[in-house]
């Protein structure tokens, strides 16, 4: 709290305390009290009005800031009010049991919407994995057929399972401690997991994958890595080029490791490179193409800032889109 603050909070008494006074002095000047001793009073009514707003202010101010320490030291901002201490003014006391009361009803109605959350995202966990067996029965009943069917009732189901998963991983994304395990791994067995998992829709959409540099180790979540690398496959191989090819590289970088997925597809416009991560925007070229759905590098971003990994990304329109992840190479990123 400022002056200015205070000054404009309690000018309304201020005012009218000094028009009371000055009533009372006219009052005995009029009835023959003489000049000096209605000095004196003058006097000693501004020492005490000076100094009766003087400890208001500081006392408030010094209030206001014990409540912003409070504030500041809570990991859960709403809870302020089962923090700080009753006020002793009877007014100021009813005030702060009914705050406490809306907080307390505020508290339990978040408390069942956690719940409600944490009950909705466990469902969808569960049917992502029951949903798995029927999708992994129907490509296996996929190698009976033959030529062109056979080929694209695999994409189809390839195209399925890439959307289960990434359900799957935004249901985690809301609690992603539950799940994450940061540990030591060489970039190079990641790499190769995602390539594997992905390995159909490359060969079918013809994309050549080149890496180069992998043997570097880092700390990370591997299957959330993997995950985020597969996003970043997925969209090379949705909007490639005539001969698409896929470079996959790593550089140490002192203390981190950059490992760089660049492709020479259709690129993304300058205009919409940053919202590219945005939940749900889709762009000109998914709008184009279709099948999009605008959440696979939103979930790229969400999760790299969980493994507190650095995503950029460049492109250019016609050439292709070139992504960095940044990792660290350090033990002390398993902390």
């Amino acid at each position: 709290m400022t002056l200015r603050e205070f000054l404009s909070h309690r000018l309304g008494p201020m005012v009218g305390g000094l028009c009371c006074f000055v009533v009372a002095a006219l009052f005995l000047l009029a009835t023959g009290t003489r000049p000096g001793v209605v000095a004196l009073l003058t006097l000693g009514f501004l020492l005490i009005f000076v100094g009766r707003y003087t400890v208001e202010f500081l006392r408030l101010r010094a209030q206001l800031s014990e409540l912003e320490a409070i504030l500041e030291g809570l990991e859960k901002k709403y809870l302020l009010m089962e923090c700080i201490p009753t006020p002793k003014d009877i007014y100021q006391r009813k005030l702060f049991q009914l705050t406490r009361r809306a907080g307390k009803s505020m508290l339990e109605a978040v408390s069942q919407a956690q719940a409600a959350q944490r009950a909705y995202r466990d469902y969808i966990e569960e049917w992502v994995h029951e949903i798995k067996t029927p999708i992994t029965a129907a490509q296996l009943l996929c190698r009976d057929l033959e030529g062109d069917k056979r080929r694209k009732l695999t994409q189809e189901l390839a195209q399925v399972e890439a959307h289960v998963e990434r359900a799957l991983f935004y249901a985690r994304a809301e609690s992603p401690e539950r799940d994450c395990v940061i540990r030591q791994n060489v970039l190079e067995a990641i790499v190769s997991q995602a390539i594997q998992t992905h390995r159909s829709l490359l060969i079918q959409n013809g994309v050549r994958v080149e890496t180069q540099g992998l043997d570097c180790t880092v700390y990370t979540d591997e299957k959330w890595t993997a995950f985020i690398l597969g996003q970043l496959l997925q969209n090379a191989a949705r909007y490639r080029g005539e001969t698409p090819v896929i470079h996959i590289t790593a550089r140490p970088l002192g203390q981190k490791v950059a490992l760089t997925v660049a492709d020479n597809g259709l690129g993304i416009p300058a205009h919409e490179l940053p919202r590219v991560c945005e939940r749900g925007f889709t762009g000109s070229n998914g709008r184009r193409r279709g099948g999009s759905t605008g959440m696979g590098l939103y979930l790229c971003r969400k999760l790299a800032a969980f493994l507190s990994l650095d995503l950029q990304i460049t492109s250019q329109e016609g050439e292709g889109t070139q992504v960095t992840l940044t990792f660290p190479a350090t033990a002390g990123a398993e902390e």
